[in-house]
């Protein structure tokens, strides 16, 4: 299955459009520098403000640039189970090899309901698909005794955690052994993770540090401990400066800054605040990216 550092990709734009010279470009810049899978129409992804066709063009993309070299497992989560199953389909027929689904936001499901939406979307579809655990911005967590459950449905392989709670994934793995790959969901918890048995990061960082993180991850896999603690420790400030306002602000304008594709955003989303620009070029410089 998957493992290793899973970059959540940003979707660059150019005058209000997907950018898509500088998607392929950043597609490269992964496959260079280490990165073990590309998650296009994640949240980084602002997957919420693509329309439907933007949305799947953008997961075809994609996986035309990789060419098979890294599986790409596409965003296609939704509030809504009928959507839901639209888009992973979708992702299916455009040679998707996994599908990353956030759990449904705003209704706040019932873990019964939770449990029945990745049911039926599981059902609809081959490829393997991961659970997305992000309370903050659902408005409801994935109870470790669900996702033991649905660790017992066939093509339900693994949950992205993004708790940001220890205790949640000691459980989660306790509760459901290797029936469940379990990805931190927090840069900043990569390395506990990993040593409490998960398989790696879906990571926001490694959209500028693809190497660092693919390292990290790499070393937590092989055992050798002192060298991913250190990397995590490496890390630190970087992922600090990267989520000082609501992602993606930060780590777009860091890649633009780096020159990798522009800075642009899609409201509600706004440019990064001067004072938060400043601790961010900071912390690039700090670590040797400008």
């Amino acid at each position: 299955m998957f493992s290793g550092s899973i970059v959540a990709l940003v979707t660059p734009f150019k005058d209000g459009h997907v950018d898509w010279e500088s998607l392929e470009g950043l597609v490269e810049f992964h496959i260079k520098n280490g990165t073990n899978g590309i998650v296009p129409c994640g949240t980084t992804g602002e997957s919420a403000t693509l329309n439907h066709k933007e949305h799947h063009e953008v997961i075809q993309a994609v996986i035309k640039a990789v060419k098979k070299r890294v599986p790409v497992i596409a965003g296609t989560g939704s509030n809504s189970t009928e959507e839901a199953i639209e888009l992973t389909r979708g992702a299916e027929e455009a040679g998707a090899d996994g599908a990353l689904l956030i759990s449904p936001y705003y209704n706040r499901p019932t873990q019964e309901g939770i449990y029945q939406h990745y049911k039926k979307v599981a059902a609809a579809v081959g490829i393997p698909l991961i659970v997305y655990n992000i309370p903050a911005r659902t408005g409801s967590k994935i109870e470790p005794e669900t996702l033991a459950r649905l660790s017992e449905i066939k093509n339900v392989a693994g949950v992205k955690e993004a708790t940001g709670s220890v205790d949640q994934a000691i459980d989660v793995l306790r509760l459901c052994g290797d029936r469940l790959a379990v990805y931190s969901g927090e840069d900043s918890l990569t390395f506990s993770l990993m040593a409490l048995g998960g398989k790696g990061v879906i990571s926001t960082v490694a959209n500028i540090v693809p190497k660092e993180m693919s390292e990290l991850t790499q070393a937590c896999l092989q055992g050798n401990w002192e060298k991913g603690r250190k990397l995590q420790f490496k890390l630190i400030p970087l992922i600090h400066a990267v989520f000082i306002e609501t992602n993606p602000i930060p780590v777009k304008t860091a890649l633009s800054l780096m020159g990798k594709c522009r800075g642009d955003l899609r409201l509600p989303l706004t440019p990064l605040s001067e004072g938060n620009l400043k601790k961010l070029k900071q912390a690039m410089a700090d670590f040797g990216l400008v």
